[in-house]
């Protein structure tokens, strides 16, 4: 069964907060071989500029999958978990997420495109600080097949 293209332009959200710790970004830098030293050591973080212990790049997925977990979830989406490649993830920063962040996550489905058995799911995860200012939004498409 295909995925529900009707789902287009649901949102879920926001999500608990999810704390940007320390030791969360160590583990993230360690696991995608990121060697700054401002993702390990606060002093060589604070002498570049920023508060506390800056987190690579590419960290916002962890909190973004959180919330996309809700969408792939919805039985009313329709999302076969088993049956998913993952295709495609954009960041868009608009600043970098440090340790002491606190951030709310709401995901939207961008997009529903369905073809050869095959529906291609984009999901919008917009995070956002404690003051409610936007951190990040992660774009992400699933390709998701069909069961034969």
């Amino acid at each position: 069964m295909p995925v529900n293209p009707e789902a287009v332009g649901r949102s879920y959200g926001p999500f608990e907060p999810y704390e940007v710790t320390r030791v969360k970004i160590r583990e993230f830098a360690d696991a995608v071989d990121a060697w700054s030293g401002a993702h390990r050591d606060v002093a060589v973080a604070q002498a570049e500029g920023f508060q506390d212990l800056v987190a690579p790049t590419t960290f916002a997925v962890v909190i973004a999958q959180r919330a996309e977990f809700h969408v792939v979830t919805d039985p009313e989406v329709g999302v076969d978990f088993s049956m998913v490649v993952h295709a495609e993830e954009r960041f868009t920063h608009v600043r970098p997420l440090v340790a002491g962040d606190v951030i709310t996550t709401t995901v939207h489905i961008e997009s529903i495109t369905q073809r050869a058995g095959i529906s291609m799911v984009t999901t919008r995860a917009e995070l956002t600080d404690a003051d409610g200012a936007p951190v990040s939004t992660v774009t992400s498409t699933l390709a998701v097949r069909e069961a034969a």
